[in-house]
């Protein structure tokens, strides 16, 4: 049996971005967005790729419904 994965979906645009994280960590991402950007114009070592990714995905859809999707 294969791992579930999980990440973004705009629900306007039907576009997905798959995390490399657990649903915990894709939902705290996208409700604590304010918070991922505040630390990422303070963080000299980056963030992590993932978030990174995320933070682009959202961008890219701001305005737009935006959920949280698991697929196993």
């Amino acid at each position: 049996m294969s791992e579930a994965r999980s990440g973004l979906a705009c629900e306007d645009c039907g576009e997905y971005l798959w995390l490399p994280q657990g649903t915990v960590h894709v939902r705290w991402l996208r409700d604590r967005e304010h918070v991922v950007r505040e630390y990422a114009e303070h963080a000299t070592s980056g963030l992590e790729t993932w978030m990174e990714q995320g933070l682009r995905f959202l961008d890219e859809h701001r305005g737009h419904s935006i959920v949280v999707v698991t697929e196993r």
